[in-house]
């Protein structure tokens, strides 16, 4: 039932970025959902018990996770939501594990490629190329689109980046809310090249709003919930669905397009990200070896 939650809230971001963005620029829209989502997680890691981090070394690399992990993927999908349908959007972040990928191999920390994993990672570009089909337009990828595939590029090096200076530690509500609160102070830097100016509305006002406290602060900490309760097999499990919710809510309350050409992308998708999750086999030791029982399983 929680992953399912997660699941709505999260693949819901989507219909709410498209819905803000009809009073909000990008830029606008990034900084209010970062603020309110670092409220929002403020609130609750008081109520843990938890503590903002003291030490200027972890601050600092805050800045880069910020960075990469909420503001400019934040405001790249606004860019690219004002041109290209919210249900598509969903399905480029679900191209984040590609990008992961690629980038491991590409540095080398990644070396168990695989063929499973090569044809995946291959399959999954394939995929958005039978989504956006730029043979049908002139010119390659329309600005939208590679506004959103930059947004999971950016999710990956962020990730990438985490995993190796911000390790998970005794307060994650509150390094979240930390991240929160600096990369609302990096967007505020923005704002002075924000190209248009805001003109709110009922339905962005309340879009936003949502997006922030729920699509931002609560969807990271039920995802912290269904990770530590439910092992990671659950956590994944979101990702593939919020390509699906975010295209049946795109085209159930804002008439997008269910083309069998998107549907059929998005599936090629998914089946790749599939696929480069897929780990090499160990090769099995000789019961009589001292590492048999060692090896994993």
């Amino acid at each position: 039932m929680r992953t399912a939650v997660l699941a709505l809230l999260w693949g819901s971001g989507f219909l709410w970025i498209k819905l803000a963005l009809t009073g909000l620029s990008p830029i606008h829209l990034t900084l209010i959902r970062c603020a309110l989502g670092a409220l929002t997680l403020l609130v609750m890691a008081f109520a843990a018990g938890q503590r903002l981090p003291r030490d200027r070394r972890t601050w600092g690399r805050l800045i880069v996770a910020a960075f990469f992990c909420n503001a400019l993927p934040f405001a790249l999908f606004g860019i690219g939501e004002r041109t290209v349908d919210s249900g598509v959007a969903g399905v480029m972040n679900a191209t984040t594990p590609l990008w992961s990928l690629l980038i491991g191999v590409l540095l080398g920390t990644d070396r168990r490629l695989g063929p499973a994993r090569l044809a995946g990672l291959a399959l999954g570009f394939a995929g958005v190329l039978v989504i956006f089909a730029p043979w049908e337009h002139s010119g390659l990828l329309s600005p939208g689109a590679l506004a959103l595939l930059g947004a999971g590029l950016s999710y990956a090096i962020a990730f990438a980046y985490m995993a190796r200076k911000l390790p998970p530690g005794g307060a994650p509500l509150a390094v979240s809310a930390a991240q929160l609160m600096t990369a609302t102070a990096l967007t505020a830097l923005a704002l002075p090249v924000a190209t248009t100016a805001p003109h709110l509305n009922l339905t962005a006002v309340l879009a936003v709003t949502v997006l922030g406290v729920f699509g931002t602060g609560i969807t990271f900490y039920l995802n912290y919930r269904v990770l530590t309760d439910e092992g990671p097999t659950a956590a994944a499990t979101v990702g593939y669905l919020l390509p699906v919710v975010s295209i049946a809510l795109g085209a159930l309350f804002l008439g997008e397009p269910l083309s069998p050409r998107v549907l059929g992308g998005m599936v090629v998708v998914l089946v790749a990200v599939g696929l480069t999750r897929r780990r090499p086999a160990q090769a099995k030791l000789p019961a009589s070896s001292p590492g048999a029982l060692a090896t994993p399983k």
